[in-house]
């Protein structure tokens, strides 16, 4: 996937110039110009701000279309939808974080995600917000989670649930991969 042209389809469909778009993301025009010939590749924070002008949560932006003559209950591992920085093209440098999503969230109230983090992997130094719910179960490894100004390290068995308008982070201080199943309704990220 081109994120650029991505964007770029997806802005002229809502009816934005890239002027509108970039007063909306607090950004300048040159840098959304940038990002949609894809000249450079934008940080998950920074495409998520771009997402919230109009307004489209970065799962959506990545998402494929279900079916729409059946319904679609199962999903096989290689189903899910990766949302991963280093899979999908925001970062230059490889980034240890996978972000795997069940289904289409578009198309329902709750998004679910199988998420890695490599040992020292983040969700970036800028602090996460987004209109919506989130909760999550350590499956394994050790992850430590900003919510506001609160700092806690979680292991296997601990859970976390939180308003997602709070600033947050996830950061992988441990030496192992952790693995977290979590949800978030209604699906913004």
């Amino acid at each position: 996937m081109h994120i650029g042209e991505r964007l770029k389809f997806i802005r002229e469909a809502k009816g934005l110039s890239q002027r509108d778009l970039a007063a909306r993301a607090g950004m300048t025009n040159g840098a959304i110009s940038m990002i949609e010939q894809d000249k450079t590749s934008p940080s998950v924070s920074s495409l998520k701000r771009i997402l919230d002008g109009i307004p489209m949560s970065l799962s959506m932006f990545f998402s494929e279309v279900e079916g729409l003559d059946e319904p679609k209950y199962f999903y096989a591992a290689d189903e899910l939808t990766e949302l991963s920085p280093s899979d999908i093209g925001l970062e230059e440098k490889p980034e240890r974080l996978s972000l795997r999503q069940l289904g289409d969230a578009s198309r329902h109230s709750l998004q679910i995600l199988h998420e890695t983090y490599a040992p020292g992997a983040d969700t970036g130094p800028e602090m996460l917000s987004h209109a919506s719910e989130e909760g999550g179960i350590i499956v394994s490894g050790s992850v430590e989670i900003t919510v506001d100004n609160q700092v806690r390290v979680l292991n296997p068995g601990d859970g976390y649930l939180f308003d997602s308008r709070l600033p947050h982070r996830f950061r992988n201080i441990g030496e192992q991969e952790c693995v977290i199943i979590s949800a978030c309704t209604p699906p913004t990220f």
